[in-house]
């Protein structure tokens, strides 16, 4: 094995690698997260997966090819990551969505909400989920879509009684309430009772003003916030998925930042 390693190497080259395993004409093959078909030079440790369309993999080695399309450092950091998200709506749906395609290790997931027809406008949810609960939903969804997550679900009104030990084993929490209040209870709850998690919350996502406008800022030392930071939902000018799941992929982008431990 190692004289085989070696030899393959030493040439340097993805089509010489290939051609020892009689996959010259794969349909897809992905270098390092990036899928190629140039004729690049690989390096030792180099991850490489080969897929064939239209072939269902064995278990073990779909969950290789889910996390194909990640560096190998992200994979890492993902194997120890816990992300809880507080409210399962427009916000918390696309979140946990997100960062499921990614390959986080665990998610928390809370609300006590159930699906209704007007949170299909914006939210991560089908008609025949119509007055399942959100979690549930969004869990059975998820194994749809990367069933190696591990889904921890809540049906649970969050208050500052019980968030601390909901989101105990996450070292990032993303806010994604509907409501000022909730809003306002994990922000200062992130001083308290939260003050080692990192809260990545969210502030103006309303209508359909510019995209350019939503940004992620640090607003404390250990909260974050997303969104324009000024259009909030009203008569008038109510939620739709746009700009919702911009503002919800902002958060998801961070929470993986975070995991990585980079700047905002």
């Amino acid at each position: 094995m190692d004289e085989l390693r070696s030899e393959i190497f030493s040439n340097k080259e993805l089509y010489q690698f290939l051609k020892k395993f009689s996959a010259e004409n794969p349909d897809i093959f992905i270098l390092n997260g990036f899928a190629t078909s140039e004729n690049l030079d690989i390096k030792d440790g180099a991850n490489i997966v080969l897929i064939k369309r239209g072939v269902m993999p064995e278990a073990g080695i779909l969950r290789s090819m889910i996390e194909a399309r990640n560096t190998p450092e992200l994979n890492d950091a993902l194997k120890h990551s816990c992300i809880g998200v507080a409210g399962l709506g427009g916000l918390g749906s696309n979140i946990a969505i997100s960062l499921a395609r990614v390959g986080v290790a665990k998610l928390v997931l809370v609300d006590f909400d159930v699906v209704e027809p007007s949170n299909l406008n914006r939210q991560h949810y089908f008609i025949k989920h119509i007055g399942m609960k959100k979690a549930e939903a969004l869990k059975s969804m998820i194994s749809e879509i990367n069933p190696f997550v591990n889904v921890i679900t809540h049906d649970i009104f969050l208050d500052s009684s019980n968030v601390a030990e909901i989101f105990a084993p996450c070292s990032i929490i993303c806010e994604a309430f509907d409501n000022v209040a909730s809003k306002t209870m994990i922000v200062n709850e992130a001083g308290a009772s939260l003050k080692d998690k990192q809260i990545i919350a969210a502030s103006g996502m309303a209508g359909y003003h510019s995209s350019n406008l939503i940004k992620t800022i640090k607003f404390a030392k250990n909260v974050h916030i997303c969104g324009d930071l000024n259009n909030a939902a009203k008569v008038g000018q109510g939620l739709m998925a746009p700009r919702v799941a911009i503002c919800a992929n902002h958060q998801a982008n961070l929470a993986i930042r975070l995991m990585m431990k980079l700047e905002v």
